[in-house]
């Protein structure tokens, strides 16, 4: 049996121009991995799937705070 490797991504919103984003991989089991976009072999942050859907979410609730 082989491991799954990261699929790597983006946010749609990023653009090719080299700016400050960070790519997700959250197609392994039991963990989201995040990492700089500039600095792909570097070293990756893991989050348990949970933590990283409340983290989803309470950037979306700032981002519509900040909106308003």
């Amino acid at each position: 049996m082989t491991a799954a490797a990261p699929r790597w991504r983006t946010s749609t919103r990023s653009t090719d121009s080299g700016g400050n984003c960070v790519e997700v991989a959250d197609n392994l089991p039991g963990v989201v991995l995040v990492r700089d976009s500039k600095d792909r072999s570097g070293p990756s942050l893991a989050f348990a799937p949970t933590a990283w859907r409340s983290f989803l979410d309470a950037a979306r609730e700032a981002s519509s705070h900040a909106a308003h």
